[in-house]
């Protein structure tokens, strides 16, 4: 495959800080957290009752008869897209050019709910007629492709808590083969349901602060009990360097190199040592014609649970080396989003690619004691302005099934 230089060129997002990238951007940097309390009545079943909720709803930006023929994950993906698309000039292209490849690890999961419960309660006639198409897991990159005619494909990765950060490696991926001189890439989640919750608090992987939901996700903390579960999207504009050099393209970064592996080691549990991690995160340098030296910042998967941070803290060290290890800052922006599960990795890029356009390095909010174990230097409490110079970051997605994803941007 060749080594085509891919650029981003539009960001797009919705998240539990804002319904815009500026928005969101702005809170990360000020350490704001996006989490509160539930309104529902049933969350007072639960033993958790917080969540990262939208902080823009989709009717205050698509039209109510839309809205009912669109599951919420493709809904907020298609809002993300739409951002995206404009940043990057709404570009002119031919669509057998385009492509589209965006993931949800979980799906269009409030449809199949909602339409069940339609079903047993009033009868199979009162089921949607749009409920497939809305609750394909595919159906939210069929959405954005219909949105924008991407006729060069359409694919939907699915690898869990790292599927959005996958479709992002695919549609570099696409682009260096030749498929695709754009691709739009990222992706959504729209999880927040009373069963969902019950279902990752059997498993004990949720925070049960409710006493104070704000500091409850926690990265590298000492006293971290859990993830605090989120909902949203984030949508890149991806295209071949050529291709936006000829348009006149603002570059926010070079998407540089991609790192696939997987752990083959439990299907919740990461590996404690994080040897899958350590090489998906050597990939992506080889894959980027980088060295560990050049690595000043990644934005880690660190979701705030006790077996899964310190380990990522290990890989990191065991892939950079000590000495790259010792001065690479290490943030979590979950700390302020909570976990958007299919759609973090996407949003997670958009903040490692700001962090290098903008240099400045979101903080690491909550973390009062940072856990003894942890091993490599963590940004806390404030944003830290980062070197200039040609200089490249990772952002990390990791996902039950033991789905490992790294990506290298490298500033424009």
């Amino acid at each position: 495959m060749s080594k085509t230089d891919v650029v981003v060129t539009g960001l797009g997002a919705t998240t539990p800080l804002g319904g815009d990238v500026a928005t969101t951007w702005s809170a990360l940097l000020d350490g704001r957290s996006g989490i509160s309390m539930l309104p529902e009545d049933w969350h007072e079943k639960l033993p958790v009752h917080f969540a990262g909720q939208i902080a823009q709803e989709p009717s205050e930006k698509l039209p109510r008869p839309r809205l009912r023929r669109l599951d919420r994950t493709q809904q907020f993906a298609l809002i993300a897209a739409q951002e995206a698309w404009a940043d990057a000039g709404a570009p002119e292209m031919d669509p057998l050019r385009l492509g589209v490849v965006v993931s949800s690890g979980i799906g269009g999961i409030l449809t199949i709910l909602e339409q069940y419960d339609n079903f047993r309660e009033k009868g199979w006639k009162r089921v949607s007629p749009f409920t497939v198409p809305m609750l394909m897991p595919n159906s939210p990159a069929a959405a954005v492709a219909l949105e924008f005619t991407a006729r060069a494909g359409a694919h939907a990765p699915v690898s869990a808590c790292a599927s959005s950060a996958e479709a992002i490696a695919n549609a570099v991926d696409m682009i260096r083969a030749g498929r695709a001189d754009v691709v739009i890439a990222g992706g959504t989640e729209a999880a927040i349901h009373p069963l969902n919750i019950a279902s990752f608090a059997s498993m004990r992987a949720l925070s049960t602060r409710n006493d104070d939901p704000q500091t409850a996700s926690r990265p590298w903390d000492k006293d971290r009990d859990g993830f605090v579960m989120g909902e949203g999207a984030g949508i890149l504009v991806l295209e071949s360097a050529e291709h936006a050099a000829k348009r006149g393209a603002r570059v926010y970064a070079r998407a540089a190199g991609v790192g696939y592996t997987n752990d083959a080691f439990d299907i919740v549990q990461p590996d404690p040592e994080g040897a899958g991690q350590a090489r998906a995160i050597t990939q992506a340098l080889t894959d980027a014609d980088l060295k560990p030296s050049d690595i000043v910042h990644v934005n880690a998967h660190a979701t705030s649970t006790p077996a899964g941070d310190v380990g990522e803290t290990r890989a990191i060290r065991s892939a950079l080396g000590d000495s790259a290890a010792d001065r690479v800052a290490v943030t979590s922006t979950k700390s302020m989003t909570g976990h958007l599960l299919g759609g973090a990795g996407a949003v997670e890029s958009i903040a490692t690619i700001l962090a290098l356009h903008d240099g400045m390095i979101p903080p690491t909010i909550n973390t009062s004691e940072l856990d003894p174990e942890v091993a490599v230097d963590i940004v806390l409490d404030k944003p830290r302005e980062m070197p200039g110079g040609d200089i490249a970051a990772i952002n990390e997605s990791f996902g039950f099934g033991g789905h490992n994803i790294a990506l290298a941007f490298r500033r424009a």
